[in-house]
């Protein structure tokens, strides 16, 4: 599984594509978003149903989500996304990313689903406190991401090893 990622992490951005927001771009985080949740331990509270990954606020990624998660399945369950305008419904996600697009937002659905198995994901953020559990960034025009492992472990979940040693940076685990 870890072979697959090996194309998506050498994806240079062509030029067109370099600047923020490129098609591009957001198609490989929308494959990144896909993939990330095979990385993570998840609690045996899943829901029988589908594995739902949620937008919530500005949705980046238009059609490009929908086609990455096509016919896909994580857990054993189809892919659904949902996209919220809101933080209402928020527990009914696996997944919660908010875009780089509104810092507060994000700093709310993070505060609005701690302690909950949810894996969060940012986009760009700077400020440590406005970043979930995994932050997309791009680095040398290459879309990466940074993980928070103290923040996994506060939503009761836990990042693969595999995962972290993708990662550009690695908040560890806090020690118990």
């Amino acid at each position: 599984m870890l072979a697959g990622w090996l194309p998506l992490l050498a994806c240079n951005l062509p030029a067109p594509a370099r600047a923020q927001g490129s098609t591009l771009e957001y198609a490989v985080k929308a494959a990144f978003l896909f993939k990330l949740a095979a990385f993570v331990e998840w609690p045996n509270t899943l829901p029988a149903n589908a594995f739902t990954i949620c937008v919530v606020g500005f949705d980046p990624f238009g059609y490009l989500l929908d086609r990455a998660v096509a016919g896909q399945a994580i857990a054993g369950r189809p892919v659904a996304i949902r996209r919220l305008p809101t933080l209402s419904g928020l527990p009914l996600c696996q997944v919660a990313y908010a875009s780089r697009q509104d810092r507060q937002l994000a700093m709310d659905v993070l505060a609005a689903v701690r302690g909950m198995p949810i894996l969060t994901v940012t986009d760009g953020m700077r400020d440590r406190a406005a970043r979930g559990i995994v932050n997309f960034v791009v680095v040398d025009e290459r879309v990466r991401f940074e993980v928070d492992a103290a923040k996994a472990a506060e939503n009761g979940l836990a990042v693969s090893s595999k995962l972290l040693s993708l990662a550009v940076d690695v908040q560890p685990r806090m020690a118990q």
